[in-house]
């Protein structure tokens, strides 16, 4: 299952620092404007404690985790919607991606340019959402012609057209205000008639607030990150307060050295389990594992999947000659410490076609084809 999500923000706010220890690839981080200009990807593998320990149980020989991939996209600046800077080359790429990570300066440091020569989350975050926002209206204005000619029709079609008319007219309205079109309810019809329409400012964000080293520990007590959630609330956006510069020296460091140095910034975990974790709230994705001797597996699906679905991420097989799924919670495995032991309790459960999967779920699946 291929998620990706885009981290974008002005220039000099973290992001290439944030990708590199993410990734620990190579993106060039440097004190100018666009150092990113291709998007860098990397594959990061989701932490998963629960795989270790499954592991553990099973003597298995190896542990895959699931993984979501990153995408270091070039900073944008006012003006892009138009071309400026690297806009256009900004926007395609925002395109491609099912999910944003906005980062977003929260910390000062004469030593590090901004481009708008103070730091100011909210002012940073309108600046790129209003650049979007224009894109948008510009999508939606072309779309607003082809449909009002539509709208001309006789019968269905006719009617289609009058009603995605409506929603494309308040739409117009909303981002004309600068407001992104995540703002705007629509009915069952409507939505549906507006499933082609690929707007900028539908994707899900998530606001990664990036303090200085000193404020890791008590990121919430930090203004800049307060002025970022009192924005972010009303919209239901998370907010994920991370060091970049921590993330960065952690990710040259080794597990243990990496503990240690986490221990002494005050810090329980990288932050970057955060963002992973926020990263599949925002998408509305839940794990479940497969055990045994060979291989213990995490593996992604959306919430609300059924068992077949989830068989399917597997091999389409397993969808198509779905039987049976044998499901065992994690918390029951863990407790009763082996599969036998489960299934003595009486804790394995025996599901259809109309399960819904549960973050957790230690599966296996029966089919035939």
């Amino acid at each position: 299952m291929s998620i990706n999500i885009g981290i974008v923000g002005l220039p000099n706010v973290g992001k290439s620092t944030l990708f590199n220890a993410l990734a620990k690839g190579g993106a060039e981080a440097a004190n100018f404007p666009f150092c990113t200009i291709e998007p860098n990807v990397g594959v990061v593998p989701v932490p998963d404690p629960r795989l270790v320990a499954l592991q553990k149980l099973n003597k298995s020989e190896k542990v895959i985790p699931t993984a979501l991939e990153f995408v270091d996209i070039a900073g944008l600046v006012k003006g892009a919607s138009k071309g400026e800077g690297l806009g256009n080359q900004f926007l395609a790429h925002i395109r491609e991606v099912h999910a944003i990570a906005h980062v977003v300066r929260c910390f000062e440091d004469p030593n590090v340019i901004h481009v708008e020569g103070s730091v100011n989350p909210v002012r940073d975050v309108e600046t790129i959402e209003l650049e979007l926002c224009l894109a948008d209206l510009d999508s939606v204005e072309k779309r607003i012609e082809r449909t009002r000619r539509n709208a001309k029709s006789p019968g269905k079609a006719g009617d289609d057209a009058k009603l995605e008319l409506g929603a494309l007219e308040r739409l117009k309205a909303t981002l004309s205000e600068g407001k992104p079109a995540s703002l705007v309810t629509y009915s069952e019809a409507e939505a549906a008639l507006l499933k082609e329409v690929q707007l900028l400012t539908n994707k899900p964000v998530l606001f990664v607030a990036n303090v200085a080293e000193k404020d890791a520990a008590n990121p919430d007590a930090v203004p800049y990150v307060q002025q970022l959630q009192a924005f972010a609330k009303p919209r239901g956006s998370l907010v994920v307060p991370i060091s970049a510069a921590i993330e960065a020296e952690c990710a040259q460091l080794s597990e243990e050295e990496r503990l240690e140095f986490l221990q002494s910034m005050g810090l329980e975990e990288p932050g970057l389990n955060k963002v992973i974790r926020a990263g599949y709230q925002l998408l509305g994705l839940i794990t479940y594992l497969t055990a045994g001797p060979k291989e213990v597996r995490a593996w992604t699906v959306k919430r609300g999947s059924k068992a077949p679905q989830a068989a399917g991420v597997i091999h389409t097989d397993f969808e198509r000659g779905f039987i049976r799924a044998e499901v065992i919670a994690y918390d029951d495995y863990n407790t009763l410490g082996s599969e036998a032991a489960v299934k003595a309790a009486g804790k394995m459960r025996v599901e259809g076609k109309e399960y819904v999967v549960q973050d957790g779920d230690v599966m296996h699946f029966r089919f035939n084809v």
